[in-house]
C-alpha cells in the first residue's frame, strides 16, 4: 500500500516518521502541500492541502482520504462520494485536539490583554514595570461555536472569573446551565454576542454558512476596544475588514492561529497592528499529535484489513 502525505516531510514536528514507524509495511510519500496528482496511491492524508474534484477524479487506486485532524473543508466530499472514495477524519473531542486548541486560545487572550507584543521591546529598553495590561477577571467572553473546542475553552475560562455567553446552531438552555454560561443562543444571536462581549473567540469550522462570517458589518457590532480571537479557520474572517477595524482602533487587538491564506504574507501590513499570531499550531501538542496519529494509523490498518472505518464522513 502507498500513502501520500500531502505536506513537507518535516511538517508537524516530523509526524511522518512516526507514521512510517507505526506502519513499516506501508510506503509513505511526502509531496509537499497541494499535490498535482493522486495517481498511484491508495490513501491520501491531505493535512492542509486542497483536494478538488479534478485531483480526486484523476486518482486510479484511491480508497481512502484520511484527514490528520478534524478539518475537511479542503476536500471535495461530493467528488469523493462520486468516485467511491471513503473520507474519514479525527474528531477534536477524543484526540486531545480540542483541549490543545482551547489552551492556545487562553494563551492568545492573555497575551492580548497583557500586551505581550510590547514586552520584548520594553525589556530591551530597560523599562521595567510597564506596560500596564488588563485582567481577564470580570471580562465577558463570547464563544462563537460551542462544540468540543468551545466547551473545552469554557471549562478553562471558568476559574478565571469571567462571564461567558455562546452561540451554536440552535439555542440550548440546558447546556448553558451545565457550563455556567449567561446564555447559549442560536445563530441569530450573533449580533447580541458581539455587542455584549469584551473578547470574542471563533471556534467553528469554515463552512458554506460560516465563511466570511466576521465581516465589516459584524466587526462594527463588536464593542469598541474589544478583542477578537480566531482558533477556528482563517476563512471565517474577512481580512480587509479586520485590518480596517484594527487600524481604526475599533478593535483593540486580535489573536490569530489561522489566516485567510496559509502561510500568510509576512509583509502584510496587518502584522504591524496589535496582533498576536501563531502559525496554525492550536492542535499541535504532544498529546494531540499522538491522539491524531493513533487514530489515523488505526484507520489505515482497518482499510488494509477491509474493516469498517472509524469516523467516516463519506
Amino acid at each position: 500500500m502507498r500513502v501520500l502525505f500531502a505536506a513537507p516531510e518535516t511538517a508537524w514536528g516530523g509526524i511522518l516518521a512516526r507514521f512510517q514507524a507505526a506502519l513499516p509495511e506501508v510506503e509513505f510519500v511526502a509531496t509537499g502541500f497541494n499535490p498535482t496528482s493522486l495517481a498511484g496511491f491508495e490513501v491520501v492524508i491531505p493535512t492542509m492541502s486542497q483536494l478538488d474534484a479534478a485531483l480526486i477524479e484523476g486518482a486510479d487506486r484511491l480508497q481512502l482520504i484520511q484527514q490528520m485532524g478534524a478539518g475537511l473543508e479542503g476536500v471535495d466530499l461530493a467528488a469523493a462520494e462520486r468516485a467511491g472514495v471513503a473520507v474519514a477524519n479525527v474528531p477534536t473531542a477524543g484526540s486531545g485536539n480540542a483541549d490543545s486548541v482551547a489552551e492556545l486560545a487562553m494563551y492568545l487572550m492573555l497575551a492580548l490583554l497583557r500586551r505581550a507584543p510590547e514586552h520584548a521591546q520594553t525589556l530591551a529598553a530597560g523599562l521595567m514595570g510597564q506596560p500596564t495590561g488588563q485582567s481577564l477577571f470580570g471580562k465577558r467572553v463570547g464563544l462563537v461555536g460551542f462544540g468540543a473546542i468551545g466547551q473545552a475553552l469554557s471549562q478553562r475560562l471558568a476559574p478565571f472569573g469571567v462571564r461567558q455567553c455562546a452561540i451554536k446552531r440552535s439555542a440550548d438552555a440546558a447546556l448553558a446551565g451545565a457550563f455556567g454560561l449567561d446564555w447559549l443562543g442560536g445563530r441569530d444571536d450573533l449580533p447580541r454576542l458581539l455587542a455584549e462581549s469584551d473578547i470574542v473567540v471563533l471556534a467553528l469550522p469554515d463552512a458554506a454558512d460560516s465563511h466570511g462570517l466576521i465581516n465589516a458589518e459584524r466587526l462594527a457590532q463588536m464593542q469598541p476596544g474589544s478583542f477578537l480571537v480566531n482558533v477556528g479557520r482563517g476563512g471565517l474572517i474577512e481580512r480587509d475588514a479586520l485590518f480596517a477595524a484594527l487600524q481604526s482602533g475599533h478593535l483593540a487587538g486580535a489573536g490569530l492561529d489561522v489566516f485567510w491564506q496559509e502561510p500568510p504574507d509576512t509583509n502584510d501590513p496587518i502584522f504591524h497592528c496589535n496582533l498576536v499570531a501563531t502559525p496554525h499550531v492550536g492542535g499541535l501538542t504532544d498529546r494531540s499529535v499522538t491522539g491524531i496519529l493513533n487514530a489515523s494509523v488505526d484507520n489505515i490498518r482497518r482499510l488494509m484489513r477491509s474493516e469498517a472505518l472509524h469516523d467516516r464522513r463519506v
